[in-house]
């Protein structure tokens, strides 16, 4: 991470989009059930609370599906339809675990009530599709904007940027400056760096992308990213890719990713 701190997308940054998250959906439920009570002034209280509530509980109960989706896939990563494929998916399973989530909650509250609880949970599955996107789309945007905070404080903080590559217990911070390039290596990333080293980290390249962005990387290939200040050549290929060298590591530019091409030639 940079600036010393710990990493952009640690817990600690989960935790506290977690806690504006849950007091956003809070106070929506609650201007839910006084608009229900209001609007039905003969209904018991206790069915709107068990149906806000129970909804409140499923989502907080799901939320980590956005955060595992905006870790593999910040909005800002590139490519824009791994993204897109990635957040996609991750609404799909995070609203049909949601939708199961408050059903059997509101079965089992209505059931020790003496009630029954009829609800049409295919036919109504679309209707719930479209307010949890709304849902998701918010968290994911809160998630993103505590990410942009953690990096306005780094830059605040001043002083030379660095970077923590974790490889398990073990911490080896660098200067962002002297990080050529980053690969990725299964499931792991592998550093450049301009003194030989080639450290490695569980992450994902999406992940580091989203952290060495903003401070002058820029992803040529679905598997690389460079540091555009570390660029001494840029050697056009027959195949109409090109070669990006940094010293003594050379990375592959696709034409793929016609937007590095113009920030490596902007310089």
């Amino acid at each position: 991470m940079t600036n010393g701190d710990q990493s952009g997308m640690d817990g600690a940054l989960f935790w506290r989009g977690f806690a504006i998250i849950v007091g956003f959906v809070a106070i929506l439920n609650t201007v839910n059930v006084l608009t229900i009570l209001q609007d039905e002034p003969d209904l018991p209280w206790i069915y709107p609370v068990v149906t806000e509530g129970s909804s409140f509980l499923a989502a907080m109960a799901v939320v980590w599906i956005a955060w595992l989706a905006f870790r593999m896939a910040p909005p800002d990563s590139r490519p824009v339809w791994r993204m897109l494929a990635t957040h996609g998916l991750a609404l799909a399973v995070f609203s049909a675990l949601h939708v199961l989530g408050f059903y059997l909650i509101r079965q089992a509250a209505f059931g020790l009530l003496g009630h029954d609880y009829d609800y049409d949970l295919i036919g109504r599955y679309p209707y719930e599709l479209r307010k949890d996107a709304i849902g998701y789309l918010t968290g994911t945007f809160i998630f993103w904007m505590m990410l942009r905070l953690r990096r306005a404080e780094a830059r605040a903080a001043g002083g030379e940027a660095t970077f923590d590559i974790r490889d398990g217990a073990r911490v080896t911070r660098v200067a962002v400056g002297d990080i050529l390039a980053v690969s990725s290596a299964g499931n792991y990333v592998e550093f450049a760096l301009t003194d030989g080293r080639k450290p490695l980290m569980r992450s994902s390249l999406a992940a580091v992308e989203a952290e060495l962005g903003p401070r002058g990387f820029v992803r040529t290939h679905r598997s690389w990213l460079v540091n555009v200040a570390r660029v001494t050549e840029l050697r056009p290929e027959k195949s109409g890719d090109y070669c990006v060298a940094l010293g003594p590591v050379e990375a592959p530019l696709s034409r793929r990713f016609p937007e590095a091409l113009a920030r490596l030639r902007a310089g």
